[in-house]
């Protein structure tokens, strides 16, 4: 690989921004948070992107990424810059950095930390018109989730892959995409009941992603029906908000709202702080995504009162930083 010194002259060429840090939330949020941008490293651009304390170049962003620890630690860095390179119009470039992510992917590795890795990068092949590539990610995606023991992370890790694979904008494999979706629904299936809501709302987006009209409205029903018999207060809240979602997600903005009301009741009802401050994190999520930013941030402010009283110190900073965080995001919605 040639190294950002041999890059050769340097043109000019747009500013790209660094993609914000993602900020961490439960692991309900995360789960539903699942789909993902730089000059080729020959082309020697002195591109520059801006961050905190200073600028790197493109070619310093790639030569950082492949000096990251592990594999799936350089194919994440690889697709941030991948993505960078295409909102600045070098489609080309970040086809060719999407490819090496997906390299960095190839060997074997735990099935729970490069699965959903290969997902991401799937879906950035197909962001960058590798529709051939992302169909081979997404299969070998599929192919080493059926080794990840946990249900729940099987069942999102298969129907991220299904989603793409059946995307016509990524994979285009609708065959494929029935395949992964159908092992998803199975890994579901064998969830526990307090976790099953979670699995079945990946599954749910998987459908969607992939245009599969009929399965999804299914899966949205057994999503909807199994959010609803969830009996601990913040696991229902966190499955109605899962459920609302899938909902906002594909145009169903009313039906939506309702989940959403359903899911602050019991959010609200959750007697330990630091619970129901992540339980109507996960609410007010879902109201950004249906779409009523009011509703947000109020559910929002009643977190960051949650958080605040949550008795551990530490647990307690974790906590405030999230909600304050999301809260100063959706504030600039308004």
């Amino acid at each position: 690989m040639p190294s950002a010194e041999s890059a050769g002259a340097c043109v000019e060429c747009p500013t790209v921004p660094e993609e914000p840090a993602v900020t961490s939330s439960p692991r309900f949020a995360a789960a539903l948070a699942l789909l993902l941008l730089v000059l080729p490293l020959g082309a020697g651009c002195g591109t520059k992107a801006k961050k905190k304390g200073g600028a790197l170049t493109i070619a310093q962003r790639l030569e950082r990424a492949e000096k990251e620890s592990t594999p799936d630690k350089q194919a994440v860095a690889l697709v941030k810059v991948a993505r960078a390179q295409l909102a600045s119009g070098d489609k080309s470039g970040a086809r060719d950095t999407a490819n090496r992510a997906f390299d960095r992917l190839k060997a074997d590795g735990d099935a729970a930390i490069f699965a959903p890795r290969i997902v991401d990068v799937a879906a950035a092949l197909g962001e960058v018109g590798d529709k051939k590539k992302a169909r081979e990610a997404a299969a070998l995606a599929g192919s080493r989730a059926t080794t990840i023991e946990d249900p729940v992370r099987r069942a999102q890790s298969l129907a991220g892959a299904g989603g793409v694979a059946g995307d016509r904008d990524a994979g285009g494999d609708a065959a494929l995409a029935r395949d992964l979706l159908g092992q998803a629904t199975m890994a579901a299936d064998a969830a526990e009941d307090r976790f099953r809501a979670e699995a079945l709302a990946a599954v749910a987006l998987g459908y969607t992603r992939a245009g599969i009209a009929d399965a999804a409205a299914d899966m949205v029903g057994r999503l909807e029906e199994s959010a609803r018999g969830v009996g601990e207060p913040r696991a229902k809240a966190e499955a109605l908000a899962a459920a609302a979602d899938v909902r906002a997600r594909s145009g169903q903005k009313d039906e939506a709202g309702k989940l959403v009301e359903e899911a602050a009741v019991a959010a609200k009802s959750v007697e330990r702080a630091e619970s129901r401050a992540y339980a109507l994190l996960a609410v007010a999520n879902a109201a950004v995504a249906a779409g009523d930013t009011k509703t947000a941030l109020a559910l929002l402010g009643e977190a960051d009162k949650a958080a605040d009283k949550v008795g551990d110190e530490q647990q307690r900073k974790v906590v405030v930083d999230k909600v304050r965080t999301r809260l100063a995001e959706v504030e600039k919605r308004q």
